[in-house]
């Protein structure tokens, strides 16, 4: 596995804050590929030491580098749902984002 940068902005500016191991975690499958819903782009996720999250990009575009970003709890846990992975919530990693939606999201009528 390769190596991303993570820094602490979208613009991918000013230092480095880490360096994680690449992954795809967030894509899901479109039928014939697998992505994070847009064309050649994929999308995984980590946790630093500190606590911090962090989302990958990954990119099949010649001339483009994966790159990686934190991100607060409220990002992390709106990734994991947008991609449908929900399943990742139940494992300790992510054990405070699943608390996280328990508290802030809107429950159903029954």
């Amino acid at each position: 596995m390769s190596k991303v940068n993570v820094y602490d902005n979208t613009w991918r500016q000013g230092p480095v804050v880490a360096r994680v191991e690449y992954n795809e975690y967030l894509d899901g499958w479109n039928g014939s590929n697998w992505s994070d819903g847009g064309l050649g782009t994929h999308l995984g996720i980590t946790q630093l030491r500190d606590g911090r999250y962090v989302l990958i990009h990954g990119t099949q575009w010649d001339g483009q580098r994966d790159w990686a970003e934190t991100v607060s709890d409220e990002e992390a846990l709106d990734a994991i749902l947008k991609s449908g992975n929900d399943r990742m919530l139940e494992g300790t990693r992510f054990r405070r984002l699943k608390e996280l939606a328990e508290k802030t999201l809107v429950q159903e009528v029954k």
